[in-house]
């Protein structure tokens, strides 16, 4: 009995290519999209880590950080600052999932203790979707 090769011809080749392609067309979008969702609830995460490891301080030394001491005091005690028992945070302090340092005002601009943002994916005020602002308000 002689059996006989089998393969596929170019034409169902082309066929599962153009499928794939129209799978690829409709999921891609969907899972770039999500990513940018992604990176503004790690955003949203590490403000609300943060708003925590503030208020630790706060206990510890009746005060927030200065803007000009900023998130650097959970982490490096202050010269002048009394009661201060950490560092608050094992780990560094982190940038935004864009790579860009979260902004620390303290009092905040509305009368709030302090106010942490994270400038999105343009890093800078303002703007819609991922580059708008996540802030700890």
């Amino acid at each position: 009995m002689k059996r006989q090769k089998r393969a596929f011809t170019l034409i169902e080749m082309l066929v599962v290519v153009l499928i794939l392609a129209i799978l690829a067309a409709l999921i891609v979008p969907r899972v770039v999209n999500r990513t940018g969702d992604a990176k503004r609830a790690k955003a949203a995460s590490d403000i609300a880590t943060l708003t925590s490891l503030l208020s630790q301080y706060k206990v510890d030394t009746d005060q927030f950080p200065t803007s000009e001491q900023g998130l650097m005091a959970l982490r490096v005690q202050p010269g002048d600052v009394n009661g201060w028992r950490g560092p608050y945070s094992q780990k560094d302090i982190p940038g935004d999932p864009w790579q860009n340092e979260y902004f620390y005002e303290s009092p905040g601009p509305d009368g709030q203790d302090f106010t942490i943002i994270s400038y999105g994916a343009d890093g800078a005020p303002g703007g819609e979707g991922d580059a708008s602002d996540i802030t700890s308000e």
